[in-house]
This record gives structure tokens, C-alpha cells and sequence, in this order.
């Protein structure tokens, strides 16, 4: 980590996706996989207040006992989108200490900022509760956690001393949310920068059979994710990545491919290789959006590469609750206060002329509301509301 010195694993562990039973989390075995991979060198461990239904932090309270804890660097999560007066800033970081069993939080992030949150809690006094609590030992080093497009990731980095940044990076990501550009732009500012979403929550490893003849035909054979991995720890700007580990062989697996992955290691035609395999995705998915964020903004506030992210995983991965389920998380508003749906256009076509990919958003966006909101949507908003609550 540049500003606090720290040597960092780089594999993280990362809690949002532990090992279930009976839809809870297996305490026994998601223990036993975080220790043995402590015990082989990963030093980094992350969770957040909504994990696991309010569950991960506490279970690592558990988890981390019988001196795990001293041998790790704990990250955890503000919940901004639960502050609701400047008292509620405290109150969380309290109960989350509490729910960890620990007297500090190393690395304490502002969870999801946008350029709608991080406004808001500046005005509750978030820069005086940052200072205080590391000036009475309650966090070490401070950060933020953003899914925001490239120019408010920006915009935040630029307004606070920051020390370090999680962003989501994938070779699917390049131009979506901060992108490469955002991760180079954090770098240059003497930040670490902590790698969520390597390989999109899993889904990278999901491989069509046209692409998964690419891996095939490669001279040297490697599994979806080792490719996935190796290519963001290729960047020499990234810290860690966060792994969301829930097997036995997914620890293995990944541990293994940590021992080789260095920065600049992979050669031109491996990188051009997976290339082709980005490129064929990119073939498949639904709409061709790059997530650049021309379009916007939409006078009535459709997020709209939200919505087209969403629509393209529907049809990319054929799992309706799940993009049902990102499509809340991103445009209800539960988070940002902004809501986007698609379904929110009026058909004025603002949008059409700004589109670099010429992309007839209006029309594409009726037909996402047709088959995401088809149904009404306020099931799936009551499931995300408990999820982002930690209840």
C-alpha cells in the first residue's frame, strides 16, 4: 500500500460470498477456508455492514479469533446510504467494531460513493468523523469504494486524502465505472487501489463454448479465471485483488495462480488473446453500450448504462433473478437516492445524438423496461432493501 507501507497479500479475501448452508453462512467451513488461506499468506480480508444479510462482520468477529486477527489487514465498509444525520457516521463504525471484535478497522471504507452520496455526507461533517475516529485509533488508514462512472470517481478522489480506493476491473470493465483510466488517474495520486469484481462476481468463469475455444486454442492452457486474474494483476497499479472464495478448490485454485501474478507478466499475444475473448463477449451482449456515459445526463435521470449493464447480463448469463437483482441494487435508488429505471423515458431522444455507438437508446430502453420491470419490480427492491440494510 503507497501511503501506509504496508506489505498487502495480493489475494484478498473477500466476505460477501462465503460458503452457505441452509442459506446462512457454514461458520465451520467458510472458517476453516479463511484460515487456511491466513495460513498460506493471504493477509487481506474484506467485508461490509450488508454482507451476508448484516452477518459477515460478525462472523469474522468469530472467525478471526485465536490470533488470525493480528496476522490480517481487516477492511470494512461504511453503510452512506443509511446515514440519516451526522450522529448515525459514529453509531455505525461503533456497532461494526463491535460486530468484529476489534478496537480498530485497518483500512475503513466509504461504501459505494457517488457523486449524489459523497455531497450528503459532507454536509453531515464525514471529514471530521474520518479524522476523529483515526485520531482516537477506531481506523488506520482511510478510503472508499465507488461504482460511479469515470468523471465523479474523479471528482472524489480529487476531494479528499484519500490513501487508498476499491474499484470494480475486469477485462469486461475496461471502460465501465472508473475503468482503466480511473485506476491509472488513483495510482497517480499515491493511492492503493483495491480490485473488486475480477472476474464479475464469478460469471467470467461461466464461459460460452465460442469463446472457451479461444482459451483452448491457446498455447499455454490456463482455466477462464486463472486468464481473468492473471490480466488485472498484470497492472502494475493494482494493490490487491479481492477473491469472494467459497470452496475448497476456489482457495486452492486462486492461490496457486497468485504465485504468478506479477505485474507485466503476461506476453503481447496472451493479452491479445484475451482480447479476443473480450471482444467476443462484447459480440453477445444485447447492446452494444460502453458504459462511456456520453448520453448522459438524461433529463429525466435514467441511468442508463446502469440499465444496459443489467439487460446484457440477462442475456449473457440467462439468470433473470440476478439481473433482476443488480438492476435494483443500481438504479432503485436505494443507494445513490437517484432512481433510473428504464421505464422513467419519455422517449425524447436527448440521448440519440450524444451516442458515439449510435445506439437507438430510447427504443433499447423500452425494451429493457419490458422484460426487467415486466411484472412490477417491488419484490426484488423488498429483497435488496433487507440485503443493504444487514438485517
Amino acid at each position: 500500500m503507497p501511503q501506509s507501507g504496508d506489505q498487502i497479500s495480493i489475494l484478498g479475501f473477500g466476505c460477501m460470498r462465503l460458503a452457505q448452508k441452509d442459506r446462512r453462512i457454514d461458520e465451520e467451513r467458510a472458517t476453516r477456508q479463511l484460515r487456511d488461506a491466513i495460513d498460506r499468506g493471504v493477509n487481506y480480508v474484506d467485508t461490509a455492514w450488508p454482507y451476508h444479510g448484516g452477518e459477515s462482520e460478525a462472523f469474522l468477529g468469530r472467525a478471526l479469533a485465536d490470533g488470525y486477527r493480528e496476522r490480517v489487514r481487516l477492511a470494512t465498509k461504511l453503510p452512506t446510504w443509511l446515514v440519516r444525520k451526522p450522529e448515525d457516521l459514529d453509531r455505525y463504525l461503533d456497532a461494526q467494531l463491535e460486530r468484529l471484535k476489534t478496537s480498530c478497522i485497518d483500512y475503513y471504507l466509504l461504501h459505494s460513493l457517488s457523486g449524489y452520496s459523497w455531497p450528503k455526507l459532507k454536509e453531515f461533517g464525514v471529514h471530521d468523523f474520518l479524522q476523529r475516529a483515526k485520531e482516537a485509533g477506531k481506523i488506520r488508514y482511510i478510503g472508499f469504494s465507488c461504482h460511479a462512472a469515470l468523471q465523479d470517481f474523479k471528482s472524489i478522489v480529487d476531494d479528499y486524502p484519500w490513501e487508498f480506493c476499491q474499484i470494480q476491473y475486469n477485462y469486461l470493465d475496461t471502460e465501465h465505472q472508473a475503468g482503466t483510466a480511473g485506476l491509472k488517474y488513483a495510482a497517480e495520486k499515491g493511492l492503493g487501489v483495491v480490485v473488486m469484481q475480477p472476474i464479475r462476481g464469478g460469471t467470467l468463469v461461466s464461459t460460452p463454448p465460442e469463446l472457451q475455444a479461444i482459451w483452448d486454442d491457446a498455447p499455454t492452457k490456463r482455466t477462464a479465471a486463472e486468464w481473468a486474474l492473471r490480466w488485472v494483476w498484470n497492472h502494475p497499479e493494482v494493490t490487491v485483488v479481492l477473491s469472494g472464495m467459497n470452496d475448497e478448490a476456489q482457495v486452492e485454485e486462486n492461490l496457486a495462480i497468485a504465485e504468478e501474478g506479477r505485474a507485466n507478466s503476461l506476453t503481447g499475444g496472451e493479452l491479445a488473446l484475451i482480447g479476443r475473448v473480450a471482444d467476443g463477449y462484447r459480440r453477445l451482449l444485447k447492446v452494444g453500450c460502453t458504459g462511456c456515459g456520453y448520453c448522459l445526463p438524461c433529463p429525466k435521470g435514467v441511468g442508463i448504462a446502469g440499465c444496459f449493464d443489467a439487460y446484457n447480463r440477462l442475456y449473457l448469463y440467462k439468470n433473470a433473478q440476478e439481473a433482476k437483482f443488480r438492476y435494483v441494487i443500481s438504479l432503485a435508488g436505494l443507494i445513490t437516492g437517484e432512481r433510473g429505471y428504464a421505464s422513467q423515458c419519455e422517449q425524447c431522444g436527448d440521448c440519440v445524438d450524444k451516442c458515439p455507438q449510435d445506439l437507438d437508446i430510447p427504443q433499447l430502453l423500452e425494451q429493457v423496461a419490458a422484460e426487467l420491470e415486466a411484472g412490477g419490480l417491488g419484490g426484488v427492491e423488498a429483497t435488496v432493501r433487507k440485503f443493504l440494510s444487514g438485517e
